[in-house]
């Protein structure tokens, strides 16, 4: 998983090539954190052929809200710089993270 800040999040999403998969997430956040172990496992699984990244965004809410992540755990799918699907914290669990990611692989 490549770790995104403001910095890079541009170069490494927004300018990427083919799919990358971001994890928005904070450390405030125990959603997210329950659910980083499998989605690492997932990269792991899928990272062939799609980017994985991820975000905390404590340290860059402007972009966070940039991007319109309004609520945590969030994750995102890009291609070509554009947003193509997205998990929100009302459906993020790791089945419906993976459908997501099958979609694009």
């Amino acid at each position: 998983m490549i770790e995104l800040t403001k910095d890079n999040f541009d170069s490494e999403v927004l300018e990427g090539e083919g799919y990358v998969f971001v994890d928005f997430w904070s450390q405030g956040c125990e959603p997210c954190k329950a659910l980083m172990p499998d989605v690492h496992k997932l990269a792991e699984q899928y990272g062939d052929k799609i980017k994985f990244c991820s975000m905390d965004i404590t340290k860059a809410r402007r972009l966070a809200i940039k991007q319109k992540v309004l609520g945590l755990p969030t994750m995102t799918m890009y291609k070509g710089g554009e947003k193509v699907d997205e998990i929100t914290k009302d459906d993020a669990n790791i089945a419906n993270i993976e459908a997501m990611i099958k979609k694009f692989y």
